[in-house]
């Protein structure tokens, strides 16, 4: 099960979560959330990961030349595009994997594969699909939660890139959604929190102790 603690604000918060061995952490560049870092700040904390633990950078709307100076200031090899971001803005991303994240409930659950299918018509290189709660007006980091059963009923998992599960996820019901989904991963922000941006070095073990025990 690959995991991913999304959301990382200071050097010594991400040394805290690396010593729990999470895959990989989030670096959200995005303005407007609480867990918001300056590229500076990324960048110190990037460089204090230990190797096996990829830094991965979370975008919403940013320009390309956004992304790239992040990138190169990061060493990002991976983004994960979180807001209204097309295929074709996706595939000037060159050199890079992409996750694409899909905002659902159960009324836009259509949604789900009709952004898939643009995606990879396009031949964008996604590395994963990121499922997570669509709440109006935001994007990501509600404590939301997508819904389980129907995503798990509309993703063709045999033919579509691995699919990482997102939203409202924590250490209480991390095993239910994987057993509901059975995703390829799954990523947590404010589930692992003790305050907003801060997160419970104990909240996540459990959170990742809990997510393998299902692989």
């Amino acid at each position: 099960m690959w995991i991913k603690v999304c959301g990382l604000t200071s050097v010594a918060n991400a040394l805290e979560v690396a010593a729990c061995r999470p895959d990989a952490i989030g670096l959200n560049f995005y303005s407007r959330s609480s867990r918001c870092v300056d590229v500076s700040t990324a960048s110190e904390i990037a460089e204090s990961l230990p190797k096996e633990i990829e830094p991965i950078g979370l975008f919403v709307n940013h320009s390309t030349s956004e992304i790239f100076e992040a990138v190169k200031r990061c060493g990002l090899k991976t983004v994960q595009l979180h807001g209204d971001e097309s295929p074709e803005f996706a595939s000037t991303l060159n050199g890079l994997q992409i996750i694409r994240a899909i905002r659902v409930n159960e009324e836009t659950i259509d949604h789900l594969e009709d952004e898939v299918h643009k995606y990879l018509e396009r031949d964008v290189n996604v590395r994963a699909f990121l499922v997570d709660a669509r709440v109006s007006g935001a994007y990501g980091g509600t404590g939301h939660s997508a819904p389980w059963e129907l995503v798990m009923s509309r993703y063709r998992f045999e033919d579509w890139p691995p699919l990482i599960l997102a939203g409202g996820l924590g250490a209480d019901n991390v095993e239910a959604a994987i057993q509901a989904v059975r995703p390829w991963g799954v990523d947590v922000a404010s589930g692992v929190e003790s305050s907003s941006g801060v997160k419970s070095p104990s909240l996540v073990e459990q959170f990742i102790l809990k997510a393998r025990s299902q692989h």
